[in-house]
C-alpha cells in the first residue's frame, strides 16, 4: 500500500468518525423530544413541539418542564458521566473490562451513600412509591460516596504500581471489593428500620425518577469540567496504550496521569450513584460499541463514547418508562439485562484488539 492509499484510507476513516459524531448528536436531539413526549399522561409529538417553542397548553408545559425534562436531561448527563468514567478507566488501566461497576467503585459509592443516609441522617426516608429516599443534603451524600469510591480506586492503583497487576487480577480485585462493600451495606441495613431497608434497596436499583433541575445542574457543573479534563489528556492516554515505558519516553508522567484520571472518574461516578443509585454496565458496554465503530484513538473515542453513553442511557430510560406502562422500571435493571451478556462475552473472548 503506497502513501496515497494510506492517506486516502485515513481520510475515509476520519470521515466515518465525523459522521458517527454527527449522527449521535441528532439522535440525541430526537430522543430528547421523544423522551419528553412519552409518559403516563398522553402528550402528542406536536403538542410537545409547541411547548418547546413557548406555546401549547399550560398542563402540558408543567408536565414537560417540571417532570419530564429534568429526568430526560439527567438521563443524558448521567449516561455521559458513566460512559466517560468507563472509557477513561479502560484506557488508564489498559483493561478492556474496566468500568465503575466491574472494579467495585460503584458498590463502594453505594456504601458511602447508605452510610450517610442511615448513620448520619443525610437523607430522609419515606414510603413514597415514586421516591423512596429523599436526598435532603446532596453535597454530603456525594462527599461520602466519593470518599468510599476512592478506596476502591486506590486499591486498584496500588496493584498496578507495586504488583504490575494484569487485567484479570484487576477484575478479580474489583469483584472482591464489590462483595466487601455489598457486605458492609448489608451490615448497615441490619441495624436499619424495616422502612429504611426497603427504601435503600429500592434506591440501589438505579432509578432516574428522583431527577430534579437541582440534580441536573449539579451534575452538569461537575461532569463538563471532567469531560474537558479527559479530552485534554487524550494524547497521554494514547501514549499509555503503547505501554508505560514508551509513554514515559515520550514525557508522560504515568503515575500522575493514572492517579488524577482515576480520581476524576471516581468523582463523576460517585455523584451519579449518590443521586440515582447503581446504573450498571453503561461504562462497560458503551466504550466497546464505540471503539468497534471509530477505533481506539482517544481523541475521538472519549467525546464519542461520552455522547453515545448519554444517548444509550436516554434510550434505556425511555424503554424502562414505557415497556410495561404505567409501571416504570428502574433503568438500572434494564441496563443490567443489556450489559450482563456483553460482560460474559468479553470474559470468554480470547481475541485481542488494540491495546488488549
Amino acid at each position: 500500500m503506497n502513501a496515497e492509499e494510506i492517506i486516502k484510507d485515513y481520510k475515509k476513516f476520519n470521515k466515518r468518525r465525523e459522521n458517527f459524531l454527527i449522527l449521535t448528536f441528532f439522535l440525541i436531539l430526537f430522543f430528547i423530544i421523544i423522551g419528553i413526549t412519552l409518559g403516563a399522561f398522553e402528550i402528542s409529538f406536536f403538542d410537545t413541539i409547541k411547548v418547546l417553542f413557548g406555546g401549547g397548553e399550560r398542563i402540558h408545559g408543567l408536565i414537560i418542564w417540571r417532570i419530564r425534562m429534568p429526568r430526560v436531561l439527567s438521563a443524558f448527563i448521567a449516561g455521559i458521566a458513566l460512559a466517560l468514567a468507563g472509557v477513561s478507566m479502560q484506557s488508564i488501566l489498559r483493561n478492556p473490562l474496566g468500568s465503575p461497576f466491574t472494579l467495585g467503585i460503584s458498590q463502594a459509592a453505594v456504601f458511602g451513600v447508605s452510610f450517610a443516609i442511615v448513620v448520619l441522617g443525610a437523607g430522609s426516608v419515606h414510603s413514597d412509591t415514586s421516591d423512596a429516599v429523599l436526598i435532603n443534603n446532596p453535597y454530603s451524600i456525594t462527599i461520602f460516596a466519593f470518599l468510599f469510591s476512592l478506596f476502591s480506586t486506590f486499591i486498584i492503583l496500588l496493584l498496578i504500581k507495586f504488583k504490575n497487576a494484569k487485567p484479570e487480577t484487576m477484575i478479580l480485585t474489583g469483584v472482591i471489593l464489590g462483595s466487601l462493600f455489598a457486605a458492609l451495606s448489608a451490615a448497615i441495613q441490619y441495624f436499619a428500620s424495616d422502612v429504611q431497608i426497603a427504601s435503600i434497596l429500592f434506591w440501589t436499583f438505579g432509578d432516574l425518577s428522583r431527577s430534579t433541575w437541582e440534580n441536573f445542574f449539579l451534575l452538569l457543573i461537575i461532569i463538563i469540567p471532567a469531560l474537558l479534563f479527559f479530552i485534554r489528556n487524550a494524547w497521554n492516554y494514547n501514549a499509555l496504550n503503547t505501554g508505560d515505558e514508551t509513554a514515559e519516553s515520550l514525557g508522560v508522567n504515568t503515575d500522575k496521569i493514572r492517579i488524577s484520571g482515576m480520581i476524576v472518574a471516581s468523582l463523576i461516578v460517585s455523584i451519579v450513584v449518590a443521586f440515582f443509585g447503581i446504573i450498571a454496565f453503561v461504562g462497560l458496554v458503551v466504550p466497546h460499541i464505540v471503539r468497534r465503530i471509530i477505533g481506539s484513538d482517544e481523541r475521538y473515542l472519549i467525546p464519542a463514547s461520552s455522547l453515545f453513553g448519554g444517548l444509550f442511557l436516554l434510550i434505556a430510560d425511555i424503554i424502562a418508562r414505557t415497556i410495561i406502562s404505567p409501571i416504570v422500571l428502574p433503568v438500572g435493571i434494564l441496563t443490567s439485562f443489556l450489559g450482563a451478556p456483553l460482560f460474559l462475552y468479553l470474559l470468554l473472548k480470547k481475541e485481542k484488539r488494540g491495546y488488549w
